[in-house]
């Protein structure tokens, strides 16, 4: 079982605002507050953003570039998911493949692909329709 997922973001509160509504809504809780952090917990795995005094370099997060590329939920159905890609705007998320949902990854994987406004991309799976 995975322990944590911890992303340094350039902007906390923007972060915060797309990334726990996101969280929040798939069941995840409020877990941890700090100065420079918040994290959100599902049974024993949390996930965490942070603004981290050790950050270093100015340049936006890429998913095309080496390192991470998205986070990938369970979604309990195509209701669910097709709920959570309409608000996800409202909260700072961009839909990817658009012209191609929810079938973007292929005819048998259901999903929904979001870009939040610092170039993370989190991927919202459709386990059975």
């Amino acid at each position: 079982m995975l322990h944590h997922v911890e992303l340094w973001v350039p902007d906390l509160g923007r972060a915060a605002r797309s990334w726990g509504w996101l969280l929040e809504r798939l069941g995840y809780e409020p877990y941890q507050s700090w100065a420079d952090g918040r994290s959100w917990r599902m049974e024993r795995t949390y996930i965490v953003l942070e603004r981290s005094p050790a950050l270093r370099g100015g340049e936006p997060h890429d998913r095309m570039r080496p390192g991470l590329n998205h986070l990938a939920f369970h979604v309990a159905g195509r209701p669910e998911l097709d709920a959570l890609v309409a608000e996800a705007p409202a909260h700072g998320w961009t839909a990817l493949f658009a012209d191609r949902y929810p079938y973007a990854g292929g005819p048998d994987h259901c999903a929904g692909y979001l870009e939040d406004e610092d170039g993370f991309e989190a991927e919202l799976v459709v386990e059975r329709e």
